[in-house]
């Protein structure tokens, strides 16, 4: 397999070898591909999070008229208590 980068970005490659961060061209792809894996895994996993809130927010009804001065004073007791 050949993989063709822009010059700054092979210059970053190059740069980590010679730095000692990495043994080889082929270990830099690697540790990116390893990265990119763990960051589309995690972005599957924060979107499967979001929708399961969006369906409970859904199931649990229709929300009736929030009195802002009590989920204020609310908060402060709740903060006061853990303190």
């Amino acid at each position: 397999m050949t993989v063709v980068v822009p010059e700054p970005m092979a210059e970053t490659i190059h740069a980590a070898i010679a730095a000692g961060e990495y043994a080889s061209a082929s270990e830099v792809v690697r540790d990116a591909m390893r990265l990119w894996n763990e960051r589309r895994a995690f972005r599957g996993e924060e979107l499967r999070l979001l929708r399961d809130a969006w369906d409970k927010g859904k199931a649990s009804g229709i929300a009736g008229p929030l009195d802002m001065k009590a989920v204020i004073a609310e908060a402060r007791s709740e903060a006061d208590a853990s303190r």
